[in-house]
């Protein structure tokens, strides 16, 4: 018999964890990217076009980016294509979610920030304000989905968090 709430009231505790298993495992083949050939030859370069055509009071951070990044591009793609693969291992198996979160939605933030331009320049025939933006938004809601239905029954942590009694520190939003 149906509960009274309808069909994804009634599942969702499933279906957030299919929400976050779908996400990480979107997060690791994005991170998977990164270890392409000739992606560390081309990365200097994106951060050099979401520079272009931005607000002047912005070129300064694009600017001190692509010198930061230009020095030793190699070093920054494979540590954001590993973060995204950890992101995405974190979030499929459900470990440390809490940590997993904040951190996934910082980096999204930041690949928003840097390489994606802040989804600019805005202005005739934008269309888009760049993924890094939304991700950080999936990530928030993760953190409320967390928060409101508490400990997510499919998930490492909810195993672990029965064996070692602190863990629920690093995977819960909610006491």
């Amino acid at each position: 018999m149906a509960g009274k709430g309808g069909w994804i009231y009634n599942n969702r505790v499933a279906l957030k964890s299919m929400i976050r298993v779908v996400f990480g495992v979107v997060w690791l083949i994005d991170g998977s990217f990164k270890f392409q050939p000739g992606i560390t030859d081309t990365f200097t370069q994106l951060i050099q076009q979401a520079g272009a055509g931005q607000p002047a009071w912005l070129l300064p951070w694009f600017n001190f980016w692509f010198n930061v990044v230009s020095q030793n591009p190699a070093f920054w793609v494979y540590v954001v294509g590993l973060g995204e693969v950890l992101i995405g291992i974190a979030l499929i198996l459900g470990g440390l979610r809490k940590i997993t979160y904040v951190v996934g939605m910082v980096l999204s933030l930041f690949i928003w920030a840097v390489p994606e331009g802040l989804g600019g320049p805005y202005g005739p025939g934008s269309t888009d304000i760049g993924t890094g933006i939304i991700y950080a938004f999936v990530f928030l809601s993760l953190m409320i989905f967390n928060a409101m239905e508490g400990p997510s029954k499919y998930s490492a942590d909810t195993y672990i968090e029965k064996r070692v009694k602190w863990w629920h520190k690093l995977a819960e939003f909610s006491p």
